[in-house]
């Protein structure tokens, strides 16, 4: 894949002195660590541990594999620069296989493939991008002249870790649709029996990925699941939770129409077709991209593409079921049940207040007749 590249580099300094690691200042790399550590709630120290083993080459094998995809999840990974995720993320691993970034081709490649998995046989981790094919024995993807189902149950077995990046990869994407004429599968599905993480979203977020990655390589540890294998500290909540339109949606203001005044004063677009209710993903929280943007912050509704019974399955225009339409319990009620008091009740609490104020005259009458010694 190239020269490996050292860090920091002492021949090359910022301006302030700083050392650079190919033209990224150590700041900047400390920073995506960082990031990556706070995603999974690993404390600071883990970031730098991170970086110095990448120093020293000590940086986890990744083989990753291609399969029915439109490669726009290793898409967004390399064209995010804010900072430059793209070089720091190929250089934090040791990237052995990838066909959209290898220079190598044919037999080369396939060589390549084969001597990663040799070398670093239980400990790589295996990358899976797209759906896989099943029908008809896979025979609608082939590479290298084995079909997509032959190549990830070899790569697979031999894996330390397993990540599926992207929809596709998790449950099958756009090419599971019905009728799904290949039979097209995620990686959990097909790898039945084994523990794979999923990282769902069209395309999925790449701070997740390197969050999942930081804690293997640190920790040889995988980050806790859900049911469906996502990590919980990026898909634990649904964006709706954490909307900056949430505000909008408990008092009531929605967008009814795309340009309507309500639209163009940030309304919730709930009412438009916003899927962020039973949507779980981090989207609100842990931006990315070139400018950090993201559907409902430029007015369109979440379309659920973390979601396998939401994307491509429920139109984009209708609504879903929404399981807290209210604020949450914490918030009091401004009308709360006021009772009734019965004549039965207020009897009883006169004789009770009755007998408090008896006892409390007896009681200060005693008090007055002690003799003066006793004060």
């Amino acid at each position: 894949m190239g020269k490996p590249r050292r860090f920091p580099n002492e021949s090359a300094r910022s301006r302030d002195g700083s050392c650079t690691w190919e033209g990224v200042e150590r700041r900047d790399f400390l920073k995506v660590c960082m990031m990556a550590a706070a995603s999974v709630g690993l404390p600071a120290w883990t970031a730098r541990v991170w970086a110095e083993n990448a120093a020293k080459g000590l940086k986890p094998s990744v083989i990753w594999l291609h399969f029915q995809e439109c490669t726009g999840c290793t898409e967004s990974l390399l064209r995010t620069s804010h900072p430059k995720v793209a070089e720091l993320i190929l250089d934090l691993v040791s990237l052995d296989y990838c066909e959209t970034l290898f220079a190598a081709a044919g037999y080369q490649a396939e060589e390549a493939l084969k001597d990663a998995m040799e070398k670093n046989a239980g400990k790589y981790i295996c990358v899976i991008e797209g759906g896989i094919p099943t029908k008809d024995n896979g025979v609608y993807c082939k590479i290298g002249g084995r079909t997509a189902l032959e190549i990830v149950h070899e790569v697979a077995d031999k894996a330390g870790a397993l990540i599926a990046i992207g929809s596709c990869a998790s449950w099958g994407g756009i090419q599971s649709a019905d009728p799904n004429p290949t039979g097209a599968k995620g990686a959990p599905e097909v790898l039945a029996g084994k523990t794979v993480v999923t990282i769902p979203g069209c395309p999925a977020n790449p701070y997740n990925f390197l969050g999942v990655a930081l804690q293997y390589a640190v920790f040889g540890t995988l980050p806790a699941l859900d049911d469906l294998g996502r990590p919980k500290f990026a898909y634990g909540r649904v964006i709706h939770e954490d909307c900056p339109r949430r505000p909008h949606f408990d008092a009531g203001r929605f967008a009814q129409r795309f340009g309507d005044e309500g639209h163009r004063l940030g309304y919730c677009l709930y009412k438009l077709g916003c899927k962020g209710p039973v949507t779980h993903a981090n989207c609100s929280i842990q931006r990315f991209g070139e400018v950090e943007a993201w559907p409902i912050g430029l007015g369109h509704p979440c379309v659920g593409c973390t979601e396998q019974k939401v994307l491509w399955r429920v139109p984009i225009h209708e609504t879903v079921e929404i399981s807290r339409p209210t604020p949450p319990d914490v918030y009091p009620d401004l009308k709360g049940h006021q009772g009734k008091v019965g004549p039965i009740a207020t009897g009883v609490a006169g004789l009770v207040g009755g007998a408090l104020i008896g006892a409390g005259l007896a009681g200060a009458k005693k008090v007055a007749a002690e003799p003066e010694k006793e004060k």
